[in-house]
């Protein structure tokens, strides 16, 4: 039975900061669930650590609360061990681009089927606002008090050099955008990726919600979405900051390629239980 709205509400009310653009990211992921016509059981999110990474708390799904860093990580063990399930990470610009940066790169390369969406308000907000790898060049924060030395990373470019087949940005405070993007995402047979842009009302009072509405643009598709190179170059163009699908690939994705796969999950081919009597005898 499809998943129903009812399903996903959690009793625990949401403690981000008002006007905060995890609201947002949050109503747009239920969104796509309930419309995604598959079982409840079907579906796995996982979270990383910092402001996103609450939100393990205030949606009901069968999830899993990463360490900071791992959420992906995890996601490709949970996708090989049952590649049946739609698996979904959602994660911050500090915990996906920093700690998690090598994971994220791994995984677009092996074209691993998951779906990750990245709250980026260039920040670390939770613990207070310092800089993350998105920071902009110059950003003053209690990390970086006369600027960040170095340039933002281009997560957008780092994704399609790496080979993912799905690459994408959106902005939280277009929720319908945002859905439609999350849901082409989910569907997609590969490592997609979307950077949503996120206001963060406490720790970043320069991009605020009219700066983004300002800033930013539907993006004009006059090229083959296939085109690695040409979505490359396009991606590193720096304003305005363009909205939309810029990368999409049709190809294998990781578990497709594994003949282990071809017939079952690795967790059916696993009894559902096992004597360890013998093992267990032999240290004895």
């Amino acid at each position: 039975m499809p998943i129903q709205a009812q399903e996903l509400n959690s009793p625990i009310t949401p403690t981000w900061c008002s006007g905060c653009g995890n609201f947002s990211i949050l109503t747009s992921l239920k969104k796509v669930l309930t419309e995604l016509d598959i079982d409840f059981k079907d579906v796995v999110v996982l979270f990383g650590i910092g402001c996103s990474g609450n939100m393990a708390d205030f949606i009901k799904v069968n999830g899993f609360h990463a360490l900071h860093g791992r959420a992906v990580a995890n996601a490709i063990g949970i996708k090989l061990a049952n590649h049946r399930l739609k698996v979904i990470v959602t994660g911050g610009d500090g915990d996906l681009y920093g700690e998690g940066l090598n994971h994220l790169l791994a995984a677009a390369r092996g074209n691993h089927d998951i779906s990750v969406f990245v709250h980026n308000n260039e920040r670390y907000s939770l613990t207070t606002g310092q800089s993350s790898p998105a920071s902009k060049k110059g950003t003053k924060g209690k990390s970086t008090p006369e600027g960040v030395i170095e340039e933002a990373i281009n997560p957008l470019a780092l994704a399609i050099s790496a080979n993912a087949s799905f690459v994408a940005r959106a902005f939280a405070g277009h929720i319908q955008e945002l859905s439609t993007l999350m849901k082409q995402a989910i569907e997609h047979e590969g490592f997609s990726l979307i950077d949503v842009l996120q206001p963060c009302p406490t720790f970043n009072k320069t991009q605020d919600m009219k700066w983004y509405l300002e800033h930013t643009r539907a993006l004009k598709i006059d090229y083959d979405l296939a085109d690695q190179a040409a979505a490359l170059k396009r991606v590193l163009q720096k304003e305005p900051i363009e909205l939309g699908l810029f990368y999409q690939e049709k190809r294998l994705a990781y578990h497709q390629e594994l003949t282990q796969l071809q017939e079952k999950s690795l967790l059916e081919q696993f009894p559902l239980r096992q004597n360890l009597q013998a093992a267990i005898s032999s240290f004895i």
